[in-house]
């Protein structure tokens, strides 16, 4: 058309691209003040009575402030004992639990998967099994012996009923954690590809058990040590299924000396505490420190 101009465009910028070792601006939001206060609340409710117990073991009327509790009556050879009973029976039914767990995890997460609610059913019973119930059938079963005085049997039974370490807590233990140990196994396999894994552990020669101990393991550290501190722990504070077959681990123990001595039981309590949470603490520096080493070697391979 005669008489009309069409006026030029400007030319449109292209979008600014970003370097790649560069940071792009962090955008505003809000902060996160909700996250704070549930923290606070959930840090206050599990300080304040850790902090309360504390506090009654070392206040002394007569002295102020005073560790005799700990220095003079805490440490004794009872107390010695029954703590180094309670955590070998810990470290032996972390290692049994693990044993067979985490095979069978490994075989179902990769051969059968139609067994995986099976599985979890079996291992989420004793969480509805009361431990009364359970200890009650042990010790019917246990009760046999003089029956059986003459069989092999019986033999199996006096092993199992030894006071110097007693098997038989070993296997309750056991079954009673398996709950924690499935949760997090189950966790931590879902999180890798272990199909592949094992696949390409397989193709450069290695057999089963070097493929579980040297590939599948290692890249379930997290998960191991999650349920190997959950089971410990476990073990430390249980005190019904001990006390009903006449065994006195440190549960048992503390309970006894509350009966006579309520501050002696609670700087107990306090023991027992600060060793789970060293256990924990010394479970996870090992896991991340090896998990650090690994990733070292890649980047300098």
């Amino acid at each position: 058309m005669a008489g009309m101009t069409t006026a030029a465009q400007a030319p449109v910028a292209p979008p600014e691209e970003t370097a790649p070792g560069a940071r792009t601006p962090a955008r505003r939001g809000r902060r996160p003040y909700g996250r704070l206060a549930v923290l606070l609340l959930a840090l206050l409710y599990f300080a304040v009575p850790v902090a309360a117990s504390l506090w009654f073991t070392v206040d002394d009327p007569a002295k102020g402030f005073s560790l005799d509790v700990y220095t003079d009556h805490l440490v004794s050879g009872d107390m010695l004992g029954s703590l180094l009973l309670s955590l070998e029976l810990g470290l032996a039914t972390v290692a049994l639990g693990l044993l067979l767990v985490v095979p069978t995890m490994v075989v179902i997460h990769l051969r059968l998967p139609r067994l995986r609610p099976v599985v979890e059913i079996l291992c989420m019973t004793p969480l509805v099994v009361p431990p009364i119930a359970l200890v009650a059938g042990v010790n019917t079963v246990l009760s046999w012996a003089p029956d059986l005085a003459r069989t092999p049997f019986y033999q199996t039974l006096m092993v199992l009923q030894d006071e110097n370490f007693p098997l038989v807590l070993v296997l309750l233990y056991t079954v009673m954690s398996l709950p924690f140990l499935y949760r997090s196994l189950d966790a931590g396999l879902r999180g890798i590809d272990l199909k592949t894994l094992v696949e390409a552990s397989r193709s450069l020669g290695a057999g089963r058990l070097t493929t579980l101990a040297r590939v599948v393991v290692p890249n379930l550290r997290s998960a191991v040590v999650g349920g190997a501190v959950l089971g410990l722990a476990m073990v430390l504070g249980e005190y019904t299924v001990a006390s009903v077959l006449g065994y006195r681990p440190f549960a048992v123990w503390m309970v006894e000396v509350g009966d006579a001595d309520a501050e002696l039981a609670g700087a107990a309590a306090m023991l027992s505490l600060f060793i789970t949470w060293g256990l924990l603490l010394l479970l996870t520096t090992l896991a991340g420190g090896r998990r650090g080493r690994t990733r070292k070697q890649r980047k300098t391979s």
